[in-house]
Protein backbone atom coordinates (compact mmCIF):
# COMPACT_ATOMS: atom_id res chain seq x y z
CA UNK A 1 0.00 0.00 0.00
CA UNK A 2 1.35 3.43 -1.07
CA UNK A 3 1.41 5.98 1.02
CA UNK A 4 3.19 9.87 1.42
CA UNK A 5 6.26 11.13 3.22
CA UNK A 6 4.72 13.59 5.40
CA UNK A 7 6.80 14.13 8.43
CA UNK A 8 9.86 12.53 10.27
CA UNK A 9 8.31 10.46 13.27
CA UNK A 10 11.30 12.36 15.53
CA UNK A 11 9.84 14.91 17.49
CA UNK A 12 9.69 16.01 21.24
CA UNK A 13 6.08 16.69 22.50
CA UNK A 14 5.93 20.17 21.95
CA UNK A 15 6.89 20.09 18.39
CA UNK A 16 4.35 17.59 17.68
CA UNK A 17 1.18 19.62 19.08
CA UNK A 18 2.45 22.60 16.84
CA UNK A 19 2.63 20.36 13.91
CA UNK A 20 -0.66 19.12 14.81
CA UNK A 21 -1.91 22.55 14.33
CA UNK A 22 -0.56 22.50 11.34
CA UNK A 23 -1.73 19.32 9.58
CA UNK A 24 -5.46 20.49 11.04
CA UNK A 25 -5.30 23.19 7.64
CA UNK A 26 -4.13 20.10 5.56
CA UNK A 27 -7.37 17.83 6.31
CA UNK A 28 -10.39 17.79 4.27
CA UNK A 29 -13.85 16.73 4.27
CA UNK A 30 -15.27 16.20 1.33
CA UNK A 31 -15.52 12.58 0.00
CA UNK A 32 -13.70 11.84 -3.00
CA UNK A 33 -16.28 12.01 -5.95
CA UNK A 34 -17.05 9.07 -8.04
CA UNK A 35 -15.23 6.63 -5.07
CA UNK A 36 -16.81 3.13 -5.04
CA UNK A 37 -16.14 1.61 -1.76
CA UNK A 38 -15.38 -1.73 -2.42
CA UNK A 39 -12.77 -2.66 0.43
CA UNK A 40 -12.92 -1.07 3.71
CA UNK A 41 -9.65 -1.36 6.73
CA UNK A 42 -9.34 -1.39 10.51
CA UNK A 43 -7.23 -0.85 12.05
CA UNK A 44 -5.87 -0.96 15.69
CA UNK A 45 -2.43 -1.39 17.93
CA UNK A 46 -2.19 -3.04 21.54
CA UNK A 47 0.46 -2.60 23.94
CA UNK A 48 2.00 -4.84 27.22
CA UNK A 49 2.55 -3.43 30.14
CA UNK A 50 5.60 -5.64 30.01
CA UNK A 51 7.67 -4.45 27.19
CA UNK A 52 7.60 -1.22 24.95
CA UNK A 53 6.87 -2.55 22.10
CA UNK A 54 3.57 -1.85 20.48
CA UNK A 55 1.53 -4.70 17.92
CA UNK A 56 -0.25 -3.53 14.88
CA UNK A 57 -3.19 -5.07 12.68
CA UNK A 58 -5.10 -3.88 9.67
CA UNK A 59 -7.79 -6.07 8.30
CA UNK A 60 -9.27 -5.54 4.85
CA UNK A 61 -12.78 -6.68 4.23
CA UNK A 62 -14.77 -6.54 0.75
CA UNK A 63 -17.62 -3.73 1.32
CA UNK A 64 -20.66 -4.01 1.57
CA UNK A 65 -20.40 -7.99 2.06
CA UNK A 66 -17.81 -7.50 4.97
CA UNK A 67 -16.33 -10.91 3.67
CA UNK A 68 -12.82 -11.16 5.45
CA UNK A 69 -10.10 -10.37 2.41
CA UNK A 70 -6.50 -9.68 4.03
CA UNK A 71 -4.97 -9.28 7.65
CA UNK A 72 -1.32 -7.41 8.09
CA UNK A 73 -0.01 -6.92 11.45
CA UNK A 74 3.04 -5.27 12.47
CA UNK A 75 5.46 -4.87 15.73
CA UNK A 76 7.73 -1.98 16.43
CA UNK A 77 9.40 -0.69 19.62
CA UNK A 78 7.09 2.63 20.96
CA UNK A 79 9.57 5.70 19.86
CA UNK A 80 7.44 8.40 21.38
CA UNK A 81 5.99 8.28 24.85
CA UNK A 82 2.13 7.43 26.11
CA UNK A 83 0.85 11.72 25.98
CA UNK A 84 -2.94 12.21 25.64
CA UNK A 85 -4.02 14.03 22.54
CA UNK A 86 -0.30 12.90 20.95
CA UNK A 87 -1.45 9.08 20.48
CA UNK A 88 -0.98 9.30 16.78
CA UNK A 89 3.11 10.28 16.99
CA UNK A 90 3.23 6.98 19.36
CA UNK A 91 1.05 4.58 17.40
CA UNK A 92 1.10 6.12 13.78
CA UNK A 93 4.43 4.37 12.70
CA UNK A 94 3.88 0.92 13.34
CA UNK A 95 0.01 1.41 11.98
CA UNK A 96 1.94 2.40 8.58
CA UNK A 97 4.28 -0.44 9.14
CA UNK A 98 1.34 -2.77 9.42
CA UNK A 99 -0.20 -0.93 6.31
CA UNK A 100 2.47 -1.17 3.91
CA UNK A 101 2.18 -5.04 4.17
CA UNK A 102 -1.77 -5.42 2.79
CA UNK A 103 -1.26 -6.36 -0.82
CA UNK A 104 -4.95 -4.98 -1.07
CA UNK A 105 -5.14 -1.05 -1.23
CA UNK A 106 -8.69 -0.35 0.97
CA UNK A 107 -10.94 2.76 -0.09
CA UNK A 108 -11.42 3.62 3.26
CA UNK A 109 -9.83 3.36 6.70
CA UNK A 110 -11.71 2.91 10.21
CA UNK A 111 -9.38 3.54 12.96
CA UNK A 112 -9.60 3.19 16.73
CA UNK A 113 -9.38 6.28 17.81
CA UNK A 114 -10.12 9.73 17.32
CA UNK A 115 -10.61 11.74 13.97
CA UNK A 116 -11.30 15.45 14.25
CA UNK A 117 -12.76 14.86 17.69
CA UNK A 118 -9.63 16.09 18.85
CA UNK A 119 -8.07 19.17 20.83
CA UNK A 120 -6.47 19.97 17.96
CA UNK A 121 -8.78 18.42 15.24
CA UNK A 122 -5.84 15.65 14.46
CA UNK A 123 -6.24 12.51 15.83
CA UNK A 124 -5.06 8.86 14.67
CA UNK A 125 -7.63 8.83 12.03
CA UNK A 126 -7.01 12.37 10.49
CA UNK A 127 -3.12 11.87 10.83
CA UNK A 128 -3.11 8.36 9.02
CA UNK A 129 -5.43 9.98 6.17
CA UNK A 130 -2.79 12.60 5.66
CA UNK A 131 0.07 10.07 5.29
CA UNK A 132 -2.63 7.34 3.08
CA UNK A 133 -3.69 10.58 1.35
CA UNK A 134 -7.14 8.54 1.12
CA UNK A 135 -10.28 8.48 3.20
CA UNK A 136 -10.50 7.76 7.05
CA UNK A 137 -12.64 8.07 10.05
CA UNK A 138 -11.91 7.84 13.65
CA UNK A 139 -14.08 5.14 15.73
CA UNK A 140 -13.62 5.87 19.43
CA UNK A 141 -14.73 4.04 22.51
CA UNK A 142 -14.43 6.83 24.26
CA UNK A 143 -14.56 10.95 24.47
CA UNK A 144 -11.31 12.75 24.34
CA UNK A 145 -13.08 16.00 23.78
CA UNK A 146 -16.99 17.56 23.50
CA UNK A 147 -19.87 17.19 25.36
CA UNK A 148 -22.89 15.57 24.10
CA UNK A 149 -26.79 13.87 25.06
CA UNK A 150 -26.93 10.30 24.92
CA UNK A 151 -28.50 9.32 21.33
CA UNK A 152 -32.13 6.97 21.52
CA UNK A 153 -31.57 3.65 22.13
CA UNK A 154 -32.18 1.95 19.11
CA UNK A 155 -29.22 1.19 16.59
CA UNK A 156 -28.69 4.03 14.18
CA UNK A 157 -29.60 6.75 16.71
CA UNK A 158 -27.12 9.52 16.69
CA UNK A 159 -26.58 12.77 18.76
CA UNK A 160 -23.51 15.69 18.05
CA UNK A 161 -20.62 15.79 19.74
CA UNK A 162 -19.89 19.70 20.23
CA UNK A 163 -16.45 20.67 21.19
CA UNK A 164 -16.07 24.86 21.83
CA UNK A 165 -19.33 25.57 20.11
CA UNK A 166 -18.41 23.39 16.96
CA UNK A 167 -19.43 20.18 15.98
CA UNK A 168 -16.57 17.44 15.71
CA UNK A 169 -17.94 14.27 15.70
CA UNK A 170 -21.78 12.25 16.03
CA UNK A 171 -22.42 9.60 18.87
CA UNK A 172 -23.85 7.01 17.42
CA UNK A 173 -25.74 3.65 18.59
CA UNK A 174 -24.55 1.02 17.10
CA UNK A 175 -26.48 -1.93 19.56
CA UNK A 176 -29.13 -1.34 21.43
CA UNK A 177 -28.32 -1.87 24.99
CA UNK A 178 -24.82 -0.88 25.25
CA UNK A 179 -23.02 2.64 24.74
CA UNK A 180 -22.70 4.14 21.63
CA UNK A 181 -19.27 4.96 19.73
CA UNK A 182 -18.12 8.11 18.65
CA UNK A 183 -17.46 9.00 15.12
CA UNK A 184 -15.64 11.48 13.65
CA UNK A 185 -14.00 12.58 10.26
CA UNK A 186 -10.14 11.58 9.96
CA UNK A 187 -9.80 13.48 6.26
CA UNK A 188 -11.24 12.86 3.34
CA UNK A 189 -14.48 11.97 4.45
CA UNK A 190 -17.76 13.57 5.79
CA UNK A 191 -19.37 13.56 9.00
CA UNK A 192 -22.28 12.04 7.59
CA UNK A 193 -20.70 9.66 5.36
CA UNK A 194 -18.32 8.34 8.12
CA UNK A 195 -20.96 7.46 10.40
CA UNK A 196 -23.18 5.95 7.25
CA UNK A 197 -19.77 3.30 6.75
CA UNK A 198 -19.37 2.54 10.36
CA UNK A 199 -23.12 1.46 10.59
CA UNK A 200 -22.89 -0.24 7.67
CA UNK A 201 -19.35 -1.75 8.79
CA UNK A 202 -21.63 -3.76 12.03
CA UNK A 203 -22.72 -7.16 12.31
CA UNK A 204 -24.36 -7.08 15.62
CA UNK A 205 -21.10 -5.99 18.11
CA UNK A 206 -20.47 -2.25 19.29
CA UNK A 207 -17.85 -1.78 17.10
CA UNK A 208 -18.07 -1.80 13.35
CA UNK A 209 -16.47 -5.39 12.33
CA UNK A 210 -13.35 -3.97 10.67
CA UNK A 211 -12.41 -1.98 13.85
CA UNK A 212 -13.14 -5.23 15.64
CA UNK A 213 -11.64 -7.79 14.15
CA UNK A 214 -8.29 -5.50 13.95
CA UNK A 215 -8.87 -4.93 18.11
CA UNK A 216 -8.57 -9.21 18.64
CA UNK A 217 -6.01 -9.51 15.81
CA UNK A 218 -3.59 -7.05 17.95
CA UNK A 219 -4.49 -8.28 21.12
CA UNK A 220 -3.64 -12.10 19.77
CA UNK A 221 -0.38 -10.99 18.20
CA UNK A 222 0.96 -8.91 21.39
CA UNK A 223 -0.28 -12.45 23.25
CA UNK A 224 1.89 -14.77 21.43
CA UNK A 225 5.12 -12.04 20.66
CA UNK A 226 5.11 -10.32 24.06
Amino acid sequence: MKMHSLHPWTIEPAGARELQRELAGRLRFQFPPGLRVRHVCGVDVSSARTDNRLYAAAVVFSFPELELVEAATAVLPAAFPYVPGLLSFREGPVLLEALQHLRVTPDVVLCDGQGTAHPRGVGIASHLGLFLDRPTLGVAKTVLVGDYNPPGPEPGAVSPLVHQGRVVGTVLRTKRGVKPVFISPGHLVDPDTAVELALACCQGYRLPEPVRQAHLLSNRLRRVKA
